[in-house]
């Protein structure tokens, strides 16, 4: 079920999410301070792509923390507000409800990326 749910998502949303996630990324690894956060939106953009199956947990510090406050203001806002409205819009249907919950889980991931792991659930 985690593969079939995987590819269904890559196709109706899931690869213009985790592009979105590339684009952020190669923005922050433009200047040498935002390295670090372009690198952590890479690896959350494979998070993005196949999100059946995988959590998410935080595991920041406080550089993470003030990072975050930047991200959240330089990019967070915008990819929370895009991934809340793909999860309205897939909630509507009863079969939509699955992939709105993974576009609400990255809502909530894209207001703070640093400091978060993503861990494959069996």
């Amino acid at each position: 079920m985690r593969t079939i749910g995987n590819i269904l998502w890559f196709i109706f949303g899931g690869f213009l999410s985790g592009l979105s996630w590339w684009l952020f990324g190669a923005l922050w690894c433009i200047t040498v301070v935002g390295i670090p956060v372009g690198l952590q939106c890479f690896k959350l953009a494979s998070m993005s792509f196949w999100p059946f199956k995988k959590e998410i947990y935080y595991e920041g510090g406080p550089f993470s923390c003030i990072v975050n406050v930047l991200w959240f203001f330089f990019g967070g806002i915008e990819m929370a507000a895009l991934n809340a409205a793909f999860g309205l819009i897939w909630c509507i249907t009863i079969v939509g409800i699955p992939f709105g919950m993974q576009f609400f889980k990255l809502a909530k991931l894209s207001l703070a990326p640093l400091g978060a792991v993503v861990r494959k659930v069996y």
